[in-house]
């Protein structure tokens, strides 16, 4: 049985499946599946949706398996941004079921799985990097804040952010493109302090 975090072994699982390896699939499956489920349940808060999107990204990852890049992230990596958007996909076909605030910034969803090939110190360096991005979006008015994590954190296209928050798509691309000036503007001022 592989252990999530042997990135090498589970790079061969998925060079297998994408070959059609059944067993190797359902390997990867057992290695990966606990860790990925709770990825997606705290995202989605209810344990049947969580399993729907679980079963939706393995489904993908079947048949997604030969266009997997092992240089571009880690196997877990990058299986997670599967269950990711099948989680914010199913959200947006069941948003009126789902308890989920779309404003709130779940910053630890994206810290959630971290790289496997990242040292202790970058962990640490990401970690600090992740306190500083949040404290910088707080300073952002709560409606651009909103944007920016709809369309960064939950993956959202401008123009379903402007659906969603019903609002013209012009006055969601300033917000989000000022918005993001004032981040990188914070971000520069805490590194020079």
């Amino acid at each position: 049985m592989a252990r999530p975090h042997d990135d090498v072994h589970l790079r061969h699982l998925i060079a297998a499946t994408a070959l059609g390896n059944a067993p190797a699939f359902r390997e990867l499956y057992d290695a990966t599946s606990a860790k990925l489920f709770g990825f997606a349940l705290r995202i989605l808060k209810k344990h049947e949706l969580a399993e729907e999107a679980l079963q939706e990204a393995y489904v993908s990852v079947w048949h997604a398996a030969s266009g997997y890049q092992p240089h571009l992230s880690a196997p877990l990596t990058w299986m997670a941004t599967i269950v990711r958007n099948k989680a914010l996909d199913l959200y947006r076909r069941a948003s009126a079921d789902i308890e989920l605030d779309p404003g709130q910034l779940d910053l630890d969803i994206v810290a959630a799985v971290p790289d496997g090939a990242a040292s202790p110190q970058d962990r640490v360096q990401l970690s600090d990097e992740a306190r500083a991005l949040a404290a910088c979006m707080q300073h952002l008015e709560g409606l651009h804040r909103q944007a920016i994590g709809l369309a960064y954190f939950h993956d959202l296209s401008h123009s379903e952010i402007a659906s969603q928050l019903r609002l013209p798509i012009g006055t969601v691309k300033t917000w989000i493109r000022r918005g993001l000036d004032k981040l990188r503007q914070c971000l520069a001022r805490r590194e020079n302090v």
